[in-house]
């Protein structure tokens, strides 16, 4: 299905969609999502990025994303400014991988262009480019870091991938034309939230045991404290008058966490997990504080 949207001249565009794929990204929840919105705010924060499928879905006028993840802030910036320059290079990617004959000459050139990725400076535009090359060629369109930062998904046997999607690039730099982009972790992205604004946090899950959470996307694991001091910001933004959201897992420590809130029970779908039971409909919640 084709969703359309209203830009800010009043002119219907196609809605700009994730232009990479990361690991806890909510295209497939934003229906629900939509569901527990405030009726009305000012300002929209969203301080864990990722892949910006809630961000799209509601394009809204005066936002502010971040994300801790250097290349990814990267990537929204370099789409804001200079969606051209990438698109050019991504066509270049795309007919390279796509003129290789057999998977396994495009898995070379995949290795190689990974090798690539992990020299690069986090900023160098180059290295925009090979996040979404990547992402695109990789084993289930994961992000993934070892302990050092690098990359380390294997290659996805992708025959024909759309590399290069010229009119969702687009789409999204229009969607991001006025939007503040900032390398930040949550506490200092929130720090300028007034009340009457909206934040929706989506961090990395708490575990439903010790084998059922992938939080290791990037370098930076995310502990139990870590949950903790940011049910705390909640709070804070709370009594600051902000309206507030929050992602998390459907487990017994994220619902002490948060029993002073209101806890709704929605249901995602799960398609990354080591063992197969974890796959399918998994409840999760979604606390708000109005």
């Amino acid at each position: 299905m084709i969703v359309f949207m209203t830009n800010r001249e009043g002119v219907a565009v196609k809605a700009a969609r994730p232009f990479v794929k990361w690991v806890g990204g909510k295209a497939k929840l934003v229906s629900q999502l939509l569901q527990h919105f405030p009726d009305e705010y000012n300002d929209y924060y969203e301080p864990f990025a990722g892949g910006g499928a809630l961000f799209f879905a509601i394009t809204p006028k005066t936002a502010h994303i971040s994300d801790l993840n250097t290349v990814l802030i990267s990537a929204y910036k370099r789409i804001q400014s200079d969606v051209e320059g990438l698109i050019e290079e991504l066509r270049q990617l795309e007919v390279q991988y796509k003129s290789l004959e057999t998977l396994e000459e495009k898995r070379e050139l995949y290795l190689e262009k990974r090798a690539q990725y992990n020299v690069l400076e986090n900023t160098s535009p180059e290295k925009v480019a090979l996040l979404i090359f990547l992402n695109k060629t990789c084993f289930n369109g994961m992000y993934r870091e070892n302990s050092k930062g690098g990359f380390n998904v294997p290659f996805g046997k992708h025959p024909n991938p759309t590399i290069c999607d010229e009119a969702n690039l687009r789409s999204v730099s229009a969607a991001l034309k006025e939007t503040t982009i900032a390398l930040a972790p949550y506490q200092e992205a929130v720090k300028s939230a007034k009340a009457g604004d909206f934040i929706y946090f989506d961090p990395p899950y708490h575990p439903l045991n010790a084998t059922s959470s992938f939080t290791s996307y990037h370098a930076d694991g995310f502990s139990a404290k870590d949950q903790e001091e940011l049910r705390d910001t909640f709070k804070q933004l709370s009594e600051r008058g902000c309206k507030v959201m929050l992602s998390n897992s459907d487990s017994e420590f994220i619902n002490e966490l948060y029993k002073e809130f209101n806890v709704h029970k929605i249901y995602a779908a799960r398609s990354i997990n080591s063992n197969g039971a974890g796959r399918g409909k998994i409840q999760e919640v979604l606390v708000t504080n109005y």
